[in-house]
């Protein structure tokens, strides 16, 4: 009874402040004193940017760019209770990233005496004459006789909704190459050696995990080259894609729960990975993701994965939703990520900045949050409710190996804040539902890597869809989250810890 009354009259105090709080005193000269934002209304909206199917969750992607300029996502369908039979192959088709149609289930597995009972990744392509390819993995525990559990297997289509399997076609591992391990083919068209290429996932004796290389004149027999790319380093390297932008080709694939890239000079290799080669998070933050290019802009399309056991732990489970990236070409051929450029044209109603002193040394001035704080201690600026949607754009500065970012909490239903992290100490972005004042006490588990360089402003942009929330920083890396304690009325703020910051020219923009 006693905190209740004594936050009523905290509320009543603070409220007298809010003018001087919410823009800053005259100059900025002078720190922002105390003050409260209260808390406003909230509702869940629906997913029009990261879609996921109705009690079930989206498995790995396999893009296709149709005739009307329509990307087509095909995708394995998952859900709580598989049975020995699982994964359907459904698809969701977009044009602009924001609005997804669901056209539901195009490809179901097969019999336990047949070799799909459990369906893999694969790939949709058209060949030369117009007829569609869907190559895909054909699981079976039982070993199909002796012939392996996993197989490359090829349907065909005239219209891309009515799926003929050709079991004649299916085709197993070859000597030296384990029979268990052989997944995710990926197949295309190659000018350069007027053939088609298959990709796959496969795991050889004495290399371990590789990408496997088959090329076809036909889509029928396949003559095996041996690996197009073996790092001698992981177990599997799933779902390989490749693809160029400019003078460049880039390979990508997944395993350890995280999606890589690898680049060449040449379609044949040697692939070599950068010293970063990671675009996202770990522990199945961003996974399984394949490429495709549309109106000219080459995308990185694959899931965010579901929440694990509780909320906000930074652990997610495979499957989960539609995440795609933008990609980004850097001047030294590095790859980097941003948010589909078609968002500008759904977020595109202004809201306006409030913001109010909550903890340590912070000054207001306009749209921008100077925060100072000692060692030990942190500075937070609260700017309100998060909004159900939205995109948030600033400019971050601040001290070298420090620790600044974006904190959820504030609310009369949680007052506390948590931290996702733009973290100079550990050179990772990084979100796991820690307190802000509870930062040391814990290592990053949830995170993906970015040298912050000394001194440095970093652009920033947060795209918020209820629980989902990614996080953006200078058109190089992604960290996505879901993270349930920034919904149902929590506020957003800014924050330092142990260090000084300035969030400069901050934006936050609604859709219609």
């Amino acid at each position: 009874m006693y905190k209740k009354s004594k936050r009523i009259v905290l509320a009543l105090v603070t409220t007298l402040l809010l003018g001087a709080c919410s823009g800053g005193t005259a100059g900025g000269a002078t720190e922002t004193p105390v003050g409260s934002l209260p808390d406003e209304p909230y509702e869940a909206v629906a997913y029009n940017l990261y879609p996921a199917p109705e009690d079930a969750y989206v498995g790995d992607t396999m893009p296709f760019v149709n005739e009307d300029n329509n990307l087509e996502l095909y995708y394995l369908y998952d859900t709580d209770h598989n049975g020995q039979a699982y994964h359907p192959i459904w698809r969701y088709t977009t044009d602009d990233f924001v609005g997804y149609e669901d056209d539901g289930m195009v490809l179901n597995y097969g019999l336990m005496s047949e070799p799909d009972p459990a369906i893999g990744t694969g790939s949709v392509m058209q060949d030369n004459e117009g007829q569609y390819h869907l190559f895909y993995t054909g699981h079976n525990d039982t070993g199909n006789g002796g012939k392996g559990k996993e197989c490359v297997m090829h349907a065909v289509s005239s219209d891309r909704e009515n799926w003929e399997k050709i079991p004649e076609d299916t085709f197993y591992s070859p000597d030296n190459y384990s029979k268990d391990d052989f997944r995710d083919p990926e197949v295309f068209w190659v000018d350069e050696e007027n053939c088609y290429w298959l990709l796959i996932a496969a795991r050889e004796n004495t290399q371990g995990g590789v990408v496997a290389k088959y090329t076809s004149t036909d889509l029928k027999n396949w003559e095996f080259q041996g690996p197009l790319y073996a790092p001698h380093e992981q177990y599997m390297l799933e779902c390989p894609d490749v693809f160029k932008m400019g003078d460049t080709y880039y390979l990508t694939y997944s395993w350890d729960c995280v999606t890589y890239y690898a680049m060449s000079d040449s379609i044949n290799g040697p692939y070599k990975a950068p010293m970063d080669n990671v675009l996202d998070g770990n522990n199945f933050i961003f996974y399984a993701a394949k490429t495709a290019e549309l109106n000219g802009t080459r995308y990185l399309c694959g899931w965010l994965g579901r929440a694990g056991l509780t909320d906000d732990s930074g652990i997610y489970q495979w499957a989960g939703s539609i995440l795609n990236h933008q990609l980004v070409q850097h001047d030294d051929n590095s790859l980097g990520v941003r948010e589909p450029e078609t968002f500008a044209n759904y977020f595109v109603s202004p809201k306006e900045f409030k913001a109010v002193k909550k903890e340590g040394t912070v000054t207001i001035t306009d749209n921008n949050v100077s925060l100072s704080a000692e060692d030990g201690s942190y500075a937070l600026a609260d700017m309100g409710t998060r909004a159900p949607t939205m995109m948030l754009e600033c400019d971050v500065k601040f001290d070298a190996d420090g620790r600044v970012g974006f904190a959820f909490g504030g609310s009369e239903d949680e007052p506390s804040w948590t931290a996702l992290c733009l973290d100079a100490k550990e050179n990772k972005l990084h979100y796991e539902g820690t307190e802000i004042q509870d930062l040391d006490r814990y290592d990053a588990e949830a995170y993906t890597r970015l040298d912050f360089e000394d001194g440095a402003t970093h652009h920033v942009k947060l795209v918020c869809e209820n629980e989902i929330v990614i996080l953006y920083v200078d058109d190089a890396k992604a960290l996505s989250s879901r993270i349930r304690r920034s919904i149902n009325g929590a506020h957003i703020g800014v924050f330092a810890d142990g260090c000084s910051a300035e969030f400069t020219n901050i934006t936050m923009k609604l859709p219609n």
